[in-house]
Parts: structure tokens; sequence; C-alpha cells
């Protein structure tokens, strides 16, 4: 299965390689491209449920970019994979200036769950927009507490457990949307100073979003 895409400037592309970078620090597994006319989204876990009996929310990076002609595709690729390849194209004589970026071949069959659910494209309730100062330091003070509760503990099984439950508590005065959001609007650099985030809902999906970036929530059933 080969699939391609142009994006409509350069800058694009340097773009969408910070994104895949930044999401790999946090989970270096997946991304999702969604492609439709000229509209590519990137979708990457910042957070997701381990195994069945998880009941914690479903976190995603999401970024939106521009095409420079019509296309559509909905694959699934390394992160890793799609990272190298773009780093290539920008080193190529004459930079990437319109060439096009082919999709490694084959979707990624370790990708979770998360791959294969969509947010809503519409029916979006708007609700009050979120301070950034709040939501960093939420997230500043969740690592700090995930770093002191670990300690030089390095086993997978404990270290997933008290991230869960330090990024499943509910923000203060936001009972349905858990500080993991707020984590990853600060991991992927989504937060300015100057830049109130929208909160917005649409049944069991929240959506924060800035001038950077989305973050989509998926609530338990």
């Amino acid at each position: 299965m080969m699939s391609s895409f142009s994006l409509a400037d350069p800058p694009s592309l340097s773009d969408l390689r910070v994104f895949l970078g930044r999401s790999a620090r946090v989970e270096d597994g997946a991304v999702r491209l969604l492609a439709q006319d000229r509209i590519l989204a990137a979708y990457t876990a910042i957070l997701q449920p381990r195994g069945l009996l998880d009941r914690s929310s479903t976190v995603l990076g999401l970024r939106v970019f521009a095409l420079d002609e019509p296309t559509s595709f909905d694959r699934v690729v390394p992160i890793r994979a799609l990272s190298d390849r773009l780093a290539r194209l920008q080193w190529e004589p004459g930079g990437a200036d319109g060439k096009p970026v082919v999709l490694p071949d084959g979707d990624d069959a370790t990708a979770g769950a998360w791959a294969g659910i969509s947010p809503p494209r519409g029916g979006w309730q708007r609700r009050e927009p979120v301070d950034p100062a709040f939501l960093e330091k939420v997230a500043r003070d969740g690592i700090d507490e995930i770093a002191a509760a670990v300690g030089s503990e390095t086993g997978e099984q404990i270290v997933g457990r008290v991230r869960s439950t330090v990024w499943g508590r509910p923000l203060d005065g936001l009972e349905d949307v858990p500080a993991g959001a707020a984590f990853a609007l600060f991991a992927l650099g989504f937060l300015g100073a100057d830049d109130p985030v929208a909160l917005l809902e649409s049944g069991q999906w929240r959506r924060l979003t800035s001038r950077r970036g989305h973050v989509l929530v998926r609530t338990p059933a």
C-alpha cells in the first residue's frame, strides 16, 4: 500500500517534523495520517489505556496541515520511519520544496486501539477557554510528581501505574478533563502565554485548541 502527499509549503514540513519529534519523546509509537481533499490531519497518542481493565482516557495530539493538491488516504505508520523520511527529504539537493513525501509500505500493526477511533467532525459545543498558565502548571507539577514517585524504579508497570494515576486526575474546576490533557498540550509545545486554550465538547470527546495545535480527549463510556 503506497501513499504520498505534498504539503503546501516548506515550513509545514518542518512543523510536521517538530510535531513528530515531540510526540516521540512522550511515546515513540505511530502516527495516524488522515488526508481528505487538501487537508492532512496528523494524530499521535500521548496517553492511552493499557489493557481492557484500564478506564483512563485516551489523549491524542493533532496537527492539521494544508496539502498542495487533493488526495485521500488513512494510514498509520511508525513515527520514527516517517521522521527519517522527512529528514532525508529536507537534505536532498534543492531541499524539500514541491517534493512528495512517500509513506512507508504497510500500516503499523503495533499501534493501539486509539488509531481506529476518530473524533466527531461536528456537533462541538464551545465552553469557557482555559488559562494556558494554569495548564502549564498542572503539567509541570505532574511531571515533578511522577519523577519523585518513580525515583530509580524503571519497571514499565510501575511507571505506567504512576503516570496513569497522575494524568488521570481531573483538572480543578474541569471534572471531565484529565490532567493528561494539560500534559499533552505542554509536551507538544501547544501552550503560549498569550494564547488562551479553547475548550469544546462533543459526547465523550473534549478538544483543547490553541493556535499551535489541538489535544483531543476521549473519556471512558
